[in-house]
């Protein structure tokens, strides 16, 4: 008789212990996934999204995808996305995310995973300042917009790559959060933290935008206010308007992925019916077949790719602690058991 599948739970202590400190190789791993998920060597189906129509702002989102390369795993995250938990203290997503054999098809754990769709989410948009920041004159005047547990993982692996921080500022609706946040930034990093009443003025100010909101349409439409040729990391994906895009030099992670569910980009599409302004995915540039200009204004938007959470959850189980589930496959005889 074959040997029975294990499985096992990983809780959020054990991921936060297993990524603790290890930025620069988690950095590695999600720059590894975009090569292998352009080369590829990768399925990655469109996301599935669980509405409610008492609760039109809130969704639960399936990203199913298997890697191959050394990986070599299947998966998928189980993410819910509630803002209404922000304003009673609590994150406004939660995630789990199942790891299956790619040979047997088993499952063999089961991971919490908000800490690693934050985590990957963060080194997403740190490797994207420094794939697309390169050449550009970048004074470190940093601008959040949208300052909760996305924006702190953000700012901690900005500052692992080492990039430029003169100034972070500092934007939400909630002026206890920017608060909060602020003296979070103060406890962690000597760099100069500054409140803004009007975003506006931030962006304008800012040689690196990160939107991180939970913002469901558009409310920056003015492309003036990126005059100034910033960085922007769309990591919220719905906060700009079409003008803004087309006004850009647009990155995507993947141009299936990003354009549907009614993000900016997608938004773009259906007015302008085509999609010629799009420019290159990430791994093009990685690749050297997309050179960035300075000079304009680059808008990254990454839809987020569930062969990234694969990734970094198999490392997670690889490197981590984990509770094996005694038992939790049984009755694996094709005619049971006899005497």
């Amino acid at each position: 008789m074959t040997q029975s599948p294990s499985f096992a739970v990983i809780p959020g202590t054990a991921v936060q212990a297993a990524l603790a400190g290890r930025e620069a190789e988690v950095m590695d791993l999600i720059e590894s996934a975009y090569r292998l998920h352009g080369s590829g060597r990768t399925v990655n189906p469109p996301s599935y999204f669980l509405r409610f129509p008492d609760r039109p702002e809130a969704r639960i989102i399936a990203l199913p995808a298997a890697v191959g390369g050394e990986v070599d795993t299947a998966g998928l995250k189980w993410i819910s996305s509630f803002p209404a938990n922000v304003a009673e203290g609590l994150p406004r997503a939660s995630a789990v995310l199942l790891l299956n054999d790619r040979t047997t098809g088993y499952p063999f754990a089961c991971l919490e995973s908000s800490i690693i769709s934050a985590t990957r989410t963060a080194a997403s948009a740190a490797l994207a300042a420094l794939v697309l920041g390169r050449g550009r004159e970048q004074r470190g005047r940093i601008g959040l917009v949208g300052t909760g547990l996305i924006a702190r993982y953000i700012h901690r692996y900005l500052a692992a790559t080492g990039h430029p921080m003169e100034r972070i500022g500092l934007y939400d609706h909630s002026p206890d959060r920017v608060r909060g946040f602020g003296d979070y930034l103060r406890g962690v990093c000597d760099t100069p933290v500054e409140h803004f009443d009007d975003l506006e003025g931030l962006i304008r100010t800012s040689d690196v935008i990160v939107f991180a909101t939970t913002a469901g349409t558009p409310h920056v439409t003015d492309p003036g206010w990126f005059d100034h040729a910033p960085l922007v990391l769309n990591i919220s994906l719905r906060d700009v308007s079409a003008d803004v895009v087309l006004s850009s030099v647009n990155v995507v992670d993947d141009v299936e992925h990003c354009l549907k569910a009614n993000t900016s980009v997608h938004l773009t599409e259906q007015a302008t019916g085509n999609r010629d302004f799009l420019h290159a995915t990430l791994y093009d540039v990685l690749a050297g077949d997309y050179t960035v200009p300075t000079g304009r204004t680059v808008l990254f938007s990454p839809f987020g790719l569930g062969v990234l959470d694969i990734v970094l959850g198999e490392f997670v189980y690889r490197t981590g602690d984990r509770q094996v589930v005694d038992g939790f496959f049984s009755d694996l005889e094709t005619y049971g058991v006899t005497r």
